[in-house]
């Protein structure tokens, strides 16, 4: 029996095994990585050669799908100011992301990327503490039971 390609195959895995926590983390660290594909396209005088440009666009798109299922995720009942404030920031991403692409305005990307960055670190962290939560109940859990 062959194998198809067995990155695809752990990625599939890893995201259907993944806390909801870790799949935002997952977005975030894929945003970040078309974003930053989509910065290497500038030259070092900060222009797109005609050649990248579609490159480019592509790179920006795939985030702004990325920030779409972000906006679906929310809960907007649930989640109250936090989600208000993400969806808030979500449109404001893709507004930012449309106006680089248009204008292959590094400095409006940089932005992006930077804040990306920062959002990708504290869901990171807020995942891991409530992992380390959910084995501290599990632990004595364990030990009650």
């Amino acid at each position: 029996m062959a194998f198809g390609n067995p990155y695809a195959a752990y990625q599939t895995t890893a995201v259907k095994t993944a806390s909801q926590g870790k799949l935002v983390v997952m977005l975030y660290q894929g945003m970040e990585k078309e974003l930053s594909a989509a910065l290497k396209c500038f030259e070092s005088d900060d222009r797109i050669l005609a050649s990248n440009i579609e490159a480019y666009g592509k790179h920006i798109m795939k985030s702004q799908e990325i920030i779409n299922e972000l906006q679906v995720s929310l809960d907007m009942e649930r989640g109250g100011e936090i989600s208000k404030n993400l969806m808030s920031l979500y449109v404001y991403f893709n507004q930012e992301l449309t106006a680089a692409n248009i204008n292959q305005d590094k400095r409006k990307l940089t932005f992006v990327v930077d804040m990306v960055r920062q959002l990708s670190a504290a869901w990171e962290t807020a995942d891991g503490q409530t992992n380390t939560a959910n084995q501290t109940v599990q632990q004595t859990l364990n030990i009650k039971g």
